[in-house]
């Protein structure tokens, strides 16, 4: 079995350790996210009635309509309030943007995960790929597979420990470049996936909560993050191979796995799925380009990007994934696909419950202006104190990444800050894409150091396969440096767009048009 080495062991025991330990100790004692949902909404019903009685009010220069503006305090512990509350419960749970958008595009995931599509495209790619590139492809496989939500956690994680003992590389080192994909590197990706609607739809609702007449397209963030996709590869690759493998040392252990075979049946599975989904992209490209084409309204593809980029996103999986399933054997009949679905949204039961909370913290947020208050005068302290420009910036990244050892799901945690950071980012310049953005790069970079992330003890347990004495303090030291190094290159991918003014997606930009 691998061993840590004595420096290794003693460097546990030092203050960062402690650090982490105390980060542990800290995060176990936080409640469940449903549950912190509720108390904040307590919160805000006891905050809004002070608010309210002491005649809190700000005033402020809405920079869209270009007109000022006074804003009240409201209270949810009177007769109104109390109305409001119970008559516009359902309503907000069912009008709560994301929900609609994660759970349309997880029909086709699920399709595409039952039928054995993802497991089979990723064990291709890795066994396609030469000796020397394999460390890279693993991490970029990793960062790909973020596209299928959670998938990557199961599939490739363990791949890609397989992957490198059958190259005679250390497992641990090969999981460590797939863990680091995967979650590192959570919100980057080529391709649009489940978390750009999720995110968005949540930063719309803060738009919404906090007086702002603007809505914000799920592609906002795409021309950054398609870029970042290789910046993480790249990071990735280097750590794994200049960093973690050296410290590994040799593999000496007997673990062995053949499951990285591709039979027959999965490869006439893969080329079916392939050419059904140049097909489909065929057909896109016919429904949008075209100056008349069915897709674009006036002319313009922005109702499409806006209402049918989801569906769209639920096809990509879907098409691919029926034709696998068929072709491989997996799908009989139609009752195989319903169950493949229904398996996908049976993991969502606990989404389903966060965003019932979630919805009525911000709504609330919203009916008590307390989000707009507290965004304008916020605003107005850091513009007093000069603390604007990149330096906010980059203390936001710091402050997301700090949050997410505490609170590992990334729509749990943008669903508390984007009500307060989303309107005062907006009062001081900068566009509530931006602001996403910068959210997404904190969010990501220290999931891999988060003993709260849900798959932290999963990958522990992986890693237990190949070193019985693997355990959390081991796992946190061997990404720690990943987390580090996308932490410090992201930040500073983000400096030079930032610098060089660039757009972040289409339509989307840093600053606010003066």
């Amino acid at each position: 079995m691998a061993s840590i080495s004595k420096t290794s062991k003693q460097q546990k025991n030092g203050l960062f350790n402690k650090f982490l330990n105390g980060v542990e100790a800290v995060g176990n004692k936080l409640p469940h996210p449903v549950t912190i949902f509720i108390l904040l909404s307590v919160a805000v019903m006891i905050v809004s009635e002070i608010a309210s009685r002491a005649g809190l009010a700000v005033n402020f220069y809405d920079a869209k309509y270009k007109t000022e503006k006074m804003v009240e305090a409201v209270s949810l512990l009177n007769a109104d309030g109390l109305r409001y509350m119970i008559n516009t419960a359902t309503e907000n749970f069912t009008g709560f943007h994301p929900l609609g958008t994660v759970l349309v595009a997880m029909l086709g995931v699920g399709v595409a995960e039952g039928t054995g599509l993802i497991n089979t495209a990723l064990k291709k790619l890795v066994l396609s790929t030469p000796k020397k590139l394999i460390t890279a492809v693993v991490v970029f496989a990793g960062v790909m597979s973020n596209i299928a939500s959670d998938a990557g956690y199961v599939v490739l994680v363990p791949l890609g420990a397989i992957v490198f003992l059958s190259f005679k590389r250390h497992p641990l080192a090969g999981m460590a470049a797939a863990f680091a994909g995967v979650s590192g590197g959570f919100s980057a990706n080529l391709l649009l996936g489940t978390l750009d609607p999720l995110l968005t739809g949540i930063t719309n609702e803060a738009l919404s909560a906090g007086g702002i007449d603007l809505t914000i397209l799920p592609t906002s963030n795409y021309y950054f993050m398609f870029v970042s996709t290789f910046l993480i590869t790249l990071l990735g690759t280097w750590v794994t191979e200049k960093i973690v493998e050296p410290r590994l040392g040799e593999y000496k252990g007997g673990y062995a796995d053949d499951s990285m075979e591709v039979t027959q049946k999965e490869r006439k599975g893969l080329i079916a799925a392939g050419i059904s989904l140049l097909v489909f992209g065929a057909v896109m490209l016919l429904l949008t380009l075209p100056e008349n084409a069915a897709l674009k309204a006036d002319g313009q593809l922005k109702q499409f990007i806006y209402h049918g980029l989801v569906p769209t996103i639920m096809l990509f999986f879907l098409v691919p994934g029926l034709v696998y399933g068929i072709v491989s054997g997996t799908i009989k009949n139609d009752k195989d696909v319903i169950k493949a679905m229904s398996t996908a949204m049976g993991t969502m039961g606990g989404y389903l419950v966060l965003c019932f909370f979630a919805a009525q913290f911000i709504k609330y947020f919203s009916y008590t202006n307390l989000g707009i208050i507290l965004a304008v005068s916020g605003a107005n302290f850091l513009k007093a104190i000069g603390f604007t420009g990149l330096p906010l910036i980059i203390a936001f990244i710091i402050v997301a990444g700090f949050i997410n050892l505490f609170i590992g799901s990334a729509s749990a945690k943008w669903g508390i800050m984007a009500p307060v950071f989303i309107p005062m980012m907006y009062q001081l310049g900068f566009t509530p894409e931006f602001t996403q953005l910068a959210y997404r790069i904190g969010d990501s970079c220290t999931n891999i150091i988060s003993p709260l992330m849900s798959y932290f003890a999963v990958i522990v347990v992986f890693a237990q396969k190949y070193d019985k004495d693997t355990g959390i303090g081991t796992l946190i030291s061997t990404m720690l440096p990943y987390s580090i190094a996308f932490l410090l290159g992201w930040t500073a991918l983000m400096i030079g767009w930032y610098l060089l003014g660039l757009p972040i997606g289409p339509e989307a930009f840093i600053h606010l048009p003066m």
